[in-house]
């Protein structure tokens, strides 16, 4: 509401002053609600808004003073300002009222013009104040907005450091375990279909893995085309780090097996694990990322090229972390590029207790 209309509220326990304080004031174009005494006023404030509230000093059942001090100690009512209309004019009696929150204060008889004037005034300051709290309230939304993206793309701890100002974010981390899937034959399965269908399709199994992450503790790290890297036991180093990623594993080839079964589309995904050391950071100004390096990302990159469709391939790092936990088949010894001959297994199954 513009400062020149506002919704008034006058309290006084005398009619022909209620009356009369009604009247000028409706005459400046406002919309005026009365009460009686100091109750039926809170009761008012409680039911609707108002802008602006006259307030007389000596009333029964709650007086002046009392009605200040409960709007002050109210979060919801504080901000209304009050104007003091009263016949009791001593100075005391002013400097309590403007301790307790008033806004001014006028002794009877007031003056209509000077009352016009401080009505005014105080209704610019009260939408002014409005407008600063409308700000106030888009911009936290806003900055609300910007901290659930920037944590979409980065992990808190991180997110932290970032916006302390930190320059240069990288961190060593001893033993973490590394995953990498990647959709078998994605080429032709995008010759066959539509760019939006592959879109749509990458971004329900996607999204699904990146439940599973969440679910398993685990940390999304990226996506690169038809390909998906998750990392455990970082930021926020923990000791399962190898039992959460192959827990994750096995629910995405779940995950891509009900796909399969109910799109018909003929899926069906490479994934493979490495255990070891890595450096984590962010580099660069723009469109920057959260990643890995080191020789522990190229082993686990590794064993998902040449791994086998619908199978886990782990190093044998991973496999002696998780061989009393989990069932694994010896692949032996195949040539890794980059690596020469290493031996891999292929995760089967949680072994029952």
């Amino acid at each position: 509401m513009k400062p020149e209309q506002g919704r008034v509220l006058v309290v006084d326990d005398n009619e022909a002053n209620r009356d009369l304080l009604a009247r000028r004031v409706r005459r400046q174009g406002h919309t005026v609600t009365v009460a009686e005494d100091g109750i039926k006023a809170l009761e008012l404030m409680a039911q609707e808004p108002f802008d602006l509230v006259l307030l007389d000093i000596m009333m029964p059942k709650m007086n002046g003073y009392q009605v200040l001090e409960h709007l002050k100690n109210d979060p919801n009512l504080r901000h209304i300002p009050v104007i003091v209309i009263s016949a009791v004019d001593d100075i005391n009696s002013v400097v309590e009222c403007i301790e307790l929150g008033a806004e001014d204060y006028l002794p009877k008889p007031f003056n209509a013009v000077l009352l016009a004037a401080r009505i005014r005034n105080c209704l610019e300051k009260k939408w002014l104040r409005d407008q600063e709290q409308f700000y106030l309230q888009q911009l936290q939304a806003e900055q609300g907005r910007t901290e659930r993206l920037l944590l979409s793309i980065l992990p808190m701890p991180v997110a932290e450091k970032l916006k302390q100002g930190q320059q240069i974010i990288a961190d060593s981390f001893p033993e973490v375990t590394v995953l990498f899937a990647d959709i078998v034959d994605f080429t032709r399965l995008s010759a066959d279909h539509t760019p939006i269908k592959i879109v749509t399709l990458l971004n329900q199994i996607f999204s699904a893995f990146d439940r599973l992450a969440q679910q398993h503790g685990v940390e999304k790290i990226k996506t690169i085309g038809d390909a998906y890297m998750a990392v455990g036991g970082l930021p926020i180093p923990c000791s399962n780090h190898a039992e959460a990623i192959a827990e994750m594993a096995i629910d995405m080839l779940d995950v891509v097996t009900q796909f399969q079964g109910d799109t018909d589309e003929p899926l069906t995904m490479r994934i493979g694990i490495n255990t070891g050391p890595v450096v984590a950071g962010v580099i660069g100004m723009n469109k920057f990322i959260y990643d890995l390096w080191g020789d522990t990302v190229n082993i686990a990159s590794r064993m998902e090229s040449f791994g086998l469709p619908g199978c886990i391939q782990v190093s044998s790092t991973t496999y002696k972390i998780l061989q009393n936990k989990y069932s694994f088949k010896e692949r032996g010894s195949i040539p890794i590029k980059g690596k020469g001959e290493m031996t891999t297994y292929l995760l089967q199954s949680r072994k029952i207790a």
